[in-house]
């Protein structure tokens, strides 16, 4: 099992100076996690939020390419339907280019209705923009002569989109997937599947499971396919500091709980619901004392999880520096104390 990390900058929204160090707390968390042997950073966008949330993924991305020269770097996800493909062609590539090849494309249709109608998108255009965007990306980076392109959304004639990606045909692609009929698609194109932080182990192994069976149902190797999850970290080692972990989750829940898509999703839905039972019953996150995170990772890892994408709601350097030292080596003991039941996946 790899680690990496999930999320993104969080400027603090009040100022120029507040935005320039919220950014550069988060490029030196980025650049700590590199150090301490984190595989890789997948990045949300998000638009209008009012929260400071990252919204010019691949810029941010690009400074990163400068600042590490190991880590991956992705997107968690590109929502396809706000973008010009040749535009986005072209930045993608060039992330690339500049990374040394370590761009990793996560890719989504987008499920946030204020932010398709500020964009003036309509929200059910949805699943024809993104094929559409896809379809163009790929002819951009396969085409060696100029193209020409005629769609429903997007109009070109007689272009060529430079620079070329390193990784060939184009960068590997991760599509983010919760409903069964999304995971078999990912499956069907060929895409990594990256999976949500909010969905109890159960559900997330189901998701798994299918995915790895529909590469096989699709002519695929069964392992041909990466499975990334994000879960949230909060090392607690006292009963006071888990109390305080189990009310910063509550919170997180009652703000993105109800963002829960697919089938089995109501059993996590539901955050007033959540909420008002605790966190007893909630696995979806990794709170607990490092032997308790190392087991549930250990079960993740068993259940066929390549990478697991760490979110901490309080970007502390510390607590990467404590799962680098006492959790990932545990988890990684205990795969190695498996009987060899199947091949690594390549990336």
């Amino acid at each position: 099992m790899r680690f990496g990390l999930f999320g993104g900058a969080k400027s603090a929204g009040t100022g120029p100076d507040a935005d320039s160090q919220g950014y550069q707390a988060f490029i030196n968390y980025v650049v700590r996690a590199e150090e301490l042997g984190f595989d890789s950073l997948f990045m949300v966008e998000h638009h209008f939020t009012g929260v400071g949330q990252v919204s010019a993924s691949l810029n941010l991305l690009t400074f990163l390419a400068a600042r590490t020269c190991r880590i991956r770097l992705g997107t968690a996800v590109i929502v396809l339907p706000w973008h010009n493909p040749v535009l986005l062609a072209e930045q993608a590539a060039t992330l690339d280019l500049l990374s040394g090849g370590r761009f990793d494309f996560g890719i989504g249709k987008g499920y946030r209705q204020n932010e398709f109608a500020s964009f003036c998108i309509p929200q059910d255009e949805a699943e024809a923009r993104f094929q559409e965007c896809l379809d163009v990306l790929r002819q951009a980076w396969s085409s060696s002569e100029r193209f020409s392109h005629h769609g429903w959304f997007w109009h070109y004639d007689d272009i060529v989109v430079e620079p070329r990606p390193i990784q060939r045909p184009h960068p590997p692609f991760w599509m983010a997937a919760g409903s069964f009929e999304s995971i078999r698609r990912a499956a069907r194109e060929g895409f990594n599947l990256l999976l949500d932080q909010l969905a109890p182990i159960d559900l997330t192994l189901q998701r798994a499971a299918l995915y790895r069976n529909a590469l096989q149902e699709f002519g695929r190797d069964r392992h041909s396919g990466q499975i990334a999850l994000a879960r949230a970290l909060q090392i607690a080692e006292t009963p006071a500091e888990r109390d305080a972990a189990i009310a910063i989750r509550q919170r997180v829940l009652s703000r993105i709980g109800d963002l829960a898509r697919g089938p089995g999703s109501a059993s996590y839905g539901d955050s007033a619901a959540i909420a008002a039972a605790g966190l007893a019953e909630d696995d979806s996150s990794l709170i607990g004392t490092p032997d308790d995170i190392a087991q549930r990772l250990s079960v993740l890892a068993q259940g066929g999880i390549d990478t697991v994408l760490l979110t901490d709601p309080n970007g502390d350097q510390r607590s990467l520096e404590l799962f680098a030292a006492e959790i990932a080596p545990k988890v990684q003991a205990a795969r190695v104390a498996e009987p060899a039941n199947s091949p690594v996946p390549n990336r």
